[in-house]
């Protein structure tokens, strides 16, 4: 029925085809969509990773349950470091880390991350880890994280990192959901300039987890933390060898159990996505080589994410290394200690391929493009984005101010449950339009549905996928029931991802946000998103994010909370020219009724808007957990200046 379809009401016809020099050199050819779907993921798991015994079978699909690759044997590590130390690449660097404080850098080859991996993973035998050992990761972006993740698979230890921005409870709740044995963490991290008590918070929830025997603690800023004696180890302090010999990779089979990655869900539990060993590399190999064009022997590639997410893990760790490239990692803010830094650092290594997220580039809208003027940033030759829908007006400022109107743009979806990038355009191949994620990456069957479960040929519904690909998730650890009642059930015999979408008359897919993020207004079923990008399109709005709040006459009123560019204030005359330009971009129906000018939006630590807290402020009701955000006092501010909005009343 039209009233249950996700409207969507603005048109983009920008389009922005490969240039004829990229497509000439380009890893991806147009004929890759037209492989057969098993001929695609055999070849690639065949020639991507090296196996100690091959699969004999491609995949196994009994719904809502897939394993794939099944028969073989190989190791995570192995395939991310080894190997490329054994091809004659050791001198190679895997990654170049920038710390917070700038005089703080290391370069880090195949041949150094071959030996750190041996002596991280000899220790974490010393105090008792082995094959099948649940481990807990809780650290910041030092280089040992990635070493850390990497032992464990050495070791064929199951694991789960839990981002470094988590408080006590959060960590306990899923060391004890997981079953954790072991954690590995640090003294403390920085963040702008701060000392950050990791092992402090760790001991805290350490006592609520009475199956953790042991901790390893790295050191990182020197500064003196709790030891409890029997139970914490420091890193540097145990004699271990580094020699590969001593700690030969662990053969896995296909299906074993890689990681555990906790993410938020509509109960407060959050969920711990399982994702197994061969489909996973196989996936993010792929994706990583076909996406991003990577040329491992000349690009250096920066994913500007956290590790500790889904994005660190597919596109820092485990897809850059079995491609065997060179990557960068950072450990601070990108405004630590001033807005020039990312444009630094792109300088400084000679950046070629960006990976980051709408939110990043949104914030460097509000900071102004006369920081990346100062530097040359010329070595970079294409960009993606990640995380959630990019919004037309934050994708052209991408092109013109960081591209410099010559690099493509990866406009990528994919989620943690996914393990690798689905929808996306392939650089060299798809014509690209500012705010699309254009087409199912090749082996990947995405469709869009309406209410009742019928496929849309052109228009809005509900995202699904319809067969299974290599990295998906084998479930949620220990809750088969709750994994068949989230993804599986309101559309039988497809994955519901819970977002939205359009396709449009060039069967590109649209991304609409999630399907909660989605309001109805006077019987229109209008997707947050569409709001957003509108007001984002204006000149003096650095970001938006938009939200319902009950309404008697309409249903859904829309609220929009905005942050303004530079030093420009709130004011009457603001909030009608932005109505207006609502209006003007989707329809006089879409005006939000309350608008909200704040300098801040409420975040978590991984810079992703809390629309629920958002909810909160529009009904005025109690605000909800504030634990993950990065400063909770903007949402108390937030609350102060609603009560002080300007309306359309």
């Amino acid at each position: 029925m039209a009233d249950e379809t996700i409207e969507t009401l603005s048109a983009e016809t920008l389009h922005f085809p490969p240039s004829a020099a990229f497509t000439a050199q380009a890893n991806a050819r147009a004929d890759v969509y037209d492989a057969p779907f098993e001929e695609f993921w055999e070849s690639n798991g065949r020639e991507r990773v090296t196996w100690f015994e091959p699969f004999t079978e491609l995949y196994r699909w009994e719904l809502p349950h897939a394993e794939w690759y099944l028969g073989g044997k190989l190791n995570v590590a192995y395939n991310c470091v080894d190997r490329h130390v054994e091809a004659g690449l050791g001198s190679r660097v895997a990654f170049h880390w920038e710390g917070e404080p700038e005089d703080e850098t290391r370069a880090i080859t195949y041949a150094d991350l071959q030996r750190d991996v041996v002596r991280m993973a000899n220790a974490l035998r010393k105090i008792g880890v082995g094959k099948g050992t649940a481990v807990a990761i809780y650290m910041g972006m030092v280089p040992e994280l990635a070493m850390a993740i990497l032992a464990c698979s050495r070791l064929g230890a199951p694991f789960t990192v839990v981002f470094g921005g988590f408080a006590a409870d959060s960590l306990s709740d899923r060391m004890n959901d997981m079953g954790c044995e072991v954690l590995v963490t640090q003294d403390e991290a920085w963040r702008r300039g701060k000392p950050v008590p990791l092992k402090v918070v760790a001991d805290e929830a350490m006592q609520a987890v009475p199956g953790v025997r042991a901790a390893l603690v790295v050191r990182r800023t020197g500064n003196a933390v709790p030891m409890t004696d029997g139970r914490d180890h420091w890193y540097h302090d145990l004699d271990v060898s580094d020699d590969p010999a001593s700690c030969p990779c662990e053969p896995m089979d296909s299906e074993d159990l890689l990681f555990v990655m906790y993410t938020s869900g509509t109960t407060a539990k959050p969920k711990g996505i399982a994702h197994t060993t061969a489909g996973y590399l196989v996936g993010v190999a792929t994706t990583h080589s076909l996406i991003f064009d990577l040329k491992a022997e000349s690009d250096v590639y920066w994913c500007a994410a956290d590790i500790g997410w889904i994005t660190g893990h597919s596109y820092i760790v485990f897809g850059p290394l079995c491609n065997g490239a060179t990557s960068v990692i950072y450990e601070g803010t990108p405004d630590y200690p001033n807005y020039e830094r990312w444009w630094e650092i792109v300088e400084r290594y000679g950046v070629s391929i960006l990976y980051t997220a709408p939110t990043a580039i949104r914030a460097h809208i509000k900071w102004g493009p006369e920081h990346v003027g100062k530097h040359d940033i010329s070595s970079l030759r294409l960009l993606g984005s990640v995380g959630e829908p990019i919004n037309p007006a934050a994708w052209m400022w991408y092109h013109k101010h960081i591209g410099g109107e010559r690099c493509p743009i990866v406009d990528t979806w994919w989620q943690t449950e996914t393990g690798m990038i689905l929808l996306t355009s392939l650089p060299g191949v798809t014509t690209a339009k500012p705010g699309c994620a254009t087409r199912p990456f090749p082996g990947v069957f995405a469709a869009v549905l309406n209410e009742e479960g019928e496929r849309v040929e052109h228009g809005s519904g509900y995202l699904v996928l319809e067969r299974p690909w290599p990295a998906m998730t084998r479930g949620i650890f220990g809750d088969d029931a709750r994994f068949q009642e989230t993804y599986w059930k309101k559309f039988p015999g497809y994955y519901f991802a819970g977002d939205g979408a359009r396709i449009d008359e060039d069967g590109d897919f649209w991304l609409l946000g999630r399907v909660d993020d989605v309001m109805n207004v006077s019987g229109h079923r209008l997707s947050t998103i569409e709001i957003e990008s509108a007001l984002v399109d204006h000149p003096r709005v650095a970001e938006a994010a938009v939200c319902g709040r009950s309404d008697a006459l309409t249903g859904e009123a829309i609220v929009a909370y905005v942050t303004l560019k530079g030093n420009e204030g709130p004011s009457v005359e603001m909030l009608e020219e932005l109505r207006n330009h609502v209006a003007v971009r989707i329809g006089a129906f879409a005006k939000p009724a309350n608008i909200v000018f704040t300098p801040e939006l409420p975040k978590t630590r991984s810079g992703k808007i809390m629309r629920r807290l958002l909810r909160d402020v529009a009904e005025n009701r109690a605000i909800g957990d504030t634990t993950t955000l990065a400063d909770s006092g903007v949402v108390l501010e937030l609350a102060s200046r609603a009560a002080e909005s300007l309306t359309d009343e």
